[in-house]
């Protein structure tokens, strides 16, 4: 596990940003966190370290579950909020994308629950102070241990 510190909207982007450039076909990462923590602005960073126009708004598909966008890899925004658990997951046909060639990006992917990959990296954002965030993040598999290793290469940066 390594744990890091955001103190503003801006260095979240900028970590985000940091995966997105490593990151590779076939990646899922699990976000989860109380609302406004930042999973979005993480997406967003990633999208751009994909190489997405900056001109696409990335915005948390709340309502619409999924939002895709064409970068040198595809990522799959997801947003689980709304949703009851894996069974609705499965009625959707999602499984599909978690299985794919692109790079999913799931917010609230704890309602998944037993139906989570388990080649994946968890994130984990909480609230340390006013704009603060502390960001865990845990790698299961080797290739997500190695893209852990390859892109947060310090162990840590407290928060307190």
């Amino acid at each position: 596990m390594i744990s890091l510190c955001s103190h503003s909207v801006e260095e979240t982007v900028s970590l985000g940003e940091r995966l997105g450039q490593l990151v590779e076909p076939g990646s899922f990462i699990a976000l989860s966190g109380d609302l406004g923590c930042g999973k979005t602005q993480f997406v967003r960073g990633v999208a751009s370290g994909l190489g997405i126009d900056d001109s696409v708004p990335i915005t948390s598909p709340t309502f619409t579950l999924l939002n895709e966008y064409p970068g040198r890899v595809r990522l799959y925004h997801f947003d689980l909020y709304r949703l009851r658990g894996g069974d609705d997951i499965a009625e959707l046909g999602f499984d599909e994308y978690f299985h794919g060639n692109g790079v999913c990006l799931v917010e609230w992917a704890e309602r998944l629950g037993g139906d989570l990959p388990d080649e994946r990296l968890d994130i984990m954002f909480e609230y340390a102070g006013e704009t603060e965030r502390r960001i865990d993040i845990i790698a299961h598999g080797f290739n997500h241990e190695a893209l852990l290793k390859k892109c947060f290469d310090r162990r840590s940066d407290s928060c307190y």
